[in-house]
């Protein structure tokens, strides 16, 4: 199986030597779902730099089989709660060039998907408009209104050329998620329904500009910084030609 360690990010293949799994029916629970069982796994990372553990348990409908009186079977299609224990969440770990307030969201919102869709969604909402603030410098009262000044912008090339009009119109595309709590003052009722799905969509969006915008004006520094060192170092081993220069 393929699998993705979530405290390092390195991709390997989990088999016998650093996986071990197994699904248990409960016999104290009979309720409408007709019983009830869970699934845990738990993965040892691979890389040696890193070695932890990943463990995450999957509650749902058993689906059963009766062997010489001895229940046996598995997980039915329904899952009634499934997510990783530890590490808690699904977010994943970001570089020191994220602003730390900006991860503090999105960590938090990666935590709580799945308890409270609502509160995460606007976890993450924050976290775009924190972007927006930090990485292009505009600051408007409304999200809506910033995105506007953004892709103006754009347009006149004022914008850090990380920033595309493809991940604008994403951004604007999902700007109304999360509305709970970003403008429960203006009407205490106006809630816009959000499932874990959504949410997923909208944390790997923001995953995303992390490495679109971020990342990618991170390179471009160290890149430079780089040349900036050759070109001195070069500068330095020939005097004369330093000379010539003046």
């Amino acid at each position: 199986m393929n699998w993705t360690c979530p405290h390092c990010q390195n991709p390997q293949i989990a088999s016998a030597e650093n996986q071990q799994s197994d699904t248990i029916y409960l016999g104290i629970v009979e309720n409408g779902h007709e019983g009830c069982g869970f699934e845990y796994t738990a993965l040892r990372c691979l890389n040696n730099q890193c070695g932890e553990i990943t463990f995450g348990i999957s509650l749902g409908d058993w689906v059963s089989g009766d062997i010489l009186g001895m229940q046996s079977g598995g997980l039915g299609e329904l899952r009634l709660w499934q997510g990783s224990i530890y590490p808690f969440g699904t977010a994943k770990p970001q570089p020191d060039y994220i602003p730390p307030v900006i991860a503090e969201d999105y960590y938090e919102a990666c935590k709580i998907k799945e308890l409270s869709p609502k509160a995460a969604a606007t976890l993450a909402r924050r976290c775009l408009q924190g972007m927006i603030r930090d990485f292009a410098g505009i600051s408007k009262g409304r999200l809506i209104d910033e995105i506007k000044a953004l892709n103006a912008a754009i347009k006149d090339g004022s914008a850090d050329r990380s920033i595309s009009e493809e991940s604008v119109a994403a951004i604007d595309a999902v700007r109304s998620i999360g509305n709970i709590g970003a403008h429960m003052e203006k009407d205490v009722n106006h809630i816009i329904a959000v499932d874990a799905g959504e949410v997923t969509v909208l944390l790997e969006l923001i995953e995303q500009l992390f490495e679109d915008w971020y990342g990618a004006r991170d390179s471009r520094q160290k890149r430079r910084a780089r040349v900036t060192k050759i070109a001195s170092d070069k500068k330095s081993a020939k005097p004369s030609a330093a000379k010539a220069d003046q």
